[in-house]
């Protein structure tokens, strides 16, 4: 089955999934487990969003259910022992990729309980997008770790938080401590290139989209978005400010709600990936609505890299710093 941007952020669709028994393996994994041997020893407590995880040590074997956890074990050192959609996230995160052949253990809503616990893993780490019922039957065989994909309320903290929290269970809380440092130093930096470029405060707005029957839906980037949360950082000015959800900040349209756009000077910065039926904006070039938006006849209308997940963490994000400079400044 094809990956669908309507699929991609967890909260966009309902994750009506039953465990599986398909798609697993029991190839030998001994060798994927990331910790240092002199990683910290001994319990591990935390508290994730559905209450107490007791680790016996720290997590050496560790099964993702999500990318953007995913994204933020690879950047702490931690090989995954088991994924959700290899592929797929190789697709869609290209800023900490996983070796082709890790262990596949379903789709992220549908996970396979008997490829999960072929892995004899010390720790599933998922997100509360899992049904309840699912993460209950995952619990009742293995330690699992419960954090939402984003926080609409406040979408950095929740990356760091999220960062911090995998890498108490993994003992890689140096190395966190060293991802968090490199993602405020890129902040630094991209602030500093705005300000001499004169963009502190540029108007912009962010969406990825999708072609359905010819039309072109669009999601909008609220600054409570993972993606919105960084451009504030860097104390940019996000032009669609409304109809965010409370998890991932993304507001659904199409193109006659883009007419609510009409600061001077917005650039339209958008994602898409050539695996997910390619650029929607082409759909776009002979709708009327679209040939006039300022930003479109102003030449501002900027596609973003692909492979940088828009829920992910310090990785995505620096990547995001990297990619959103130079298209405001350009």
């Amino acid at each position: 089955m094809s990956i669908t941007r309507r699929a991609l952020a967890t909260s966009a669709v309902a994750l009506t999934a039953m465990l599986v028994s398909a798609c697993g393996t029991t190839e030998d994994t001994t060798d994927t487990a990331a910790p240092a041997s002199s990683a910290p020893s001994g319990p591990v407590d935390l508290t994730d969003e559905r209450g107490a995880v007791h680790l016996n040590a720290p997590a050496r074997n560790v099964v993702s259910l999500e990318w953007g956890l995913t994204e933020n074990l690879v950047a702490l050192g931690v090989k995954p022992a088991g994924q959700a959609d290899v592929k797929g996230y190789n697709v869609w995160d290209t800023s900490a990729p996983i070796d082709a052949t890790t262990p596949d253990v379903g789709q992220r809503g549908e996970p396979s309980l008997d490829a999960i616990i072929a892995l004899n893993p010390d720790l599933v780490v998922t997100t509360t997008d899992v049904q309840e019922p699912v993460l209950k039957q995952l619990a009742a065989k293995v330690p699992v770790l419960a954090l939402r994909g984003s926080d609409g309320s406040d979408p950095i903290g929740y990356m760091r938080k999220t960062v911090n929290t995998l890498a108490k269970a993994t003992g890689t809380e140096a190395k966190a401590t060293e991802l968090l440092a490199g993602f405020d130093a890129k902040v630094a930096t991209g602030k500093d290139a705005l300000a001499k470029a004169g963009k502190t405060g540029a108007p912009f707005t962010m969406a990825d989209g999708w072609v359905d029957s010819g039309t072109v839906t669009l999601r909008m980037y609220t600054p409570n978005s993972f993606f919105g949360g960084i451009a504030k950082e860097l104390g940019l000015a996000n032009q669609w400010t409304t109809g965010g959800d409370k998890d991932y900040g993304l507001a659904q349209t199409d193109v006659e709600g883009l007419t609510k756009i009409t600061g001077a000077g917005t650039t339209f910065l958008y994602v898409a990936n050539k695996t997910d039926g390619g650029d929607f904006t082409d759909n776009l070039k002979g709708n009327a609505v679209w040939k006039q938006l300022p930003f479109v006849t102003g030449n501002k209308v900027k596609r973003i890299p692909d492979g940088i997940w828009m829920f992910g963490g310090p990785a995505s994000a620096s990547a995001f710093v990297d990619a959103l400079v130079p298209a405001l400044t350009a």
